[in-house]
């Protein structure tokens, strides 16, 4: 079984190390690209309305996940509260944008370490962080915690993508398996529907960042990833996901063996009936035509969605495997 390099970090030291560093961050918080510049370990809130300890929504074996990463046992998946975000279209929008403090779903980093090892006794593949990037120095000391008492999965960084390289840095050789949104290839739209009027630059300085340090999908002999970057993409109607030139950029800078999960299943959740361009379901032809951009890219790596079920199917799988670790 090949072994997470975060247990080499905590041989060590150098994961203790880590955390202090980012521990020190949450003084003066620039863990995101926000940079709020608050004391979260005196518990002042920034944009994402995060204090100190973390915030966790809820855990569970999560069987919906791409299937290299749910499996057979599922993806141990941890669903943190908040957000770095304000996307009208939130389908999560109950746990990323409460309407005040949830103050019931606060835990300690024990607390946090145990969740990960709960997952780990239910025989989870992996241990899968939902919206990290406002908690990566909580997780990263829970990590540490759960490390010492046996946690011995890949970890999966699940994130939307608005994320920081500084930040990101300081997860090389923590984080196994990067699991990113790219949401936007247009600025005006990532703030006039997300509050992230930077989002272009930070997220693809960030995908590049997470490419260098993982590579292209890892699986292991039964198929499950065990490193990697797989790069989801939620196609929006009206083309407001500006999916040609997403798709463009991931061939051009991190290569057509990139895999990617492209997704349908938008609907117009949470606020997005406000907005006459977010109104509507996606249809299907917008879909097909997203389709046709990945091969004219050469993109045949990942999965894309029956747009009919939104089930996960990978139809060149069997033609495109990815490199398999013994």
């Amino acid at each position: 079984m090949h072994k997470p390099s975060y247990l080499a970090l905590l041989e060590t030291g150098e994961l203790s190390k880590r955390s202090a560093i980012l521990e020190d961050i949450l003084k003066d918080c620039t863990l995101c690209p926000r940079d709020c510049h608050v004391d979260r370990t005196n518990d002042e809130h920034g944009f994402c309305r995060s204090a100190y300890l973390p915030v966790v929504s809820s855990y569970c074996a999560h069987f919906g996940e791409e299937p290299v990463l749910s499996g057979t046992r599922g993806s141990g998946t941890i669903f943190f509260g908040n957000c770095n975000m304000r996307c009208v279209f939130c389908q999560n929008h109950q746990i990323s944008q409460p309407g005040k403090s949830i103050k019931k779903n606060v835990v300690s980093f024990e607390r946090l370490a145990e969740i990960m090892l709960e997952l780990q006794s239910m025989g989870c593949h992996n241990i899968n962080f939902v919206s990290p990037s406002h908690f990566v120095s909580q997780i990263v000391k829970a990590v540490e915690i759960a490390a010492l008492k046996g946690l011995s999965l890949p970890l999966v960084y699940n994130t939307n993508g608005y994320d920081s390289v500084k930040t990101l840095k300081l997860l090389d050789g923590i984080i196994s398996i990067y699991l990113p949104d790219i949401k936007y290839s247009n600025n005006n739209f990532a703030r006039q529907y997300s509050k992230a009027k930077d989002y272009v630059r930070y997220n693809r300085a960030a995908l590049i960042e997470m490419k260098r340090q993982v590579g292209d999908l890892v699986v292991d002999t039964d198929g499950i990833a065990a490193g990697g970057l797989i790069i989801r993409h939620l196609v929006l109607p009206n083309d407001l996901s500006d999916s040609q030139e997403s798709l463009k950029f991931i061939s051009e800078e991190l290569g057509q063996e990139t895999w990617l999960s492209t997704m349908s299943q938008y609907f117009p959740a949470h606020k997005a009936e406000q907005y006459p361009l977010l109104s509507r379901s996606l249809r299907e032809r917008e879909y097909e035509k997203v389709l046709e951009w990945l091969d004219s890219f050469g993109l045949e790596n990942g999965w894309v969605q029956d747009y009919s079920s939104r089930a996960y199917y990978c139809p060149d799988f069997e033609r495109e495997q990815p490199f398999v670790i013994e």
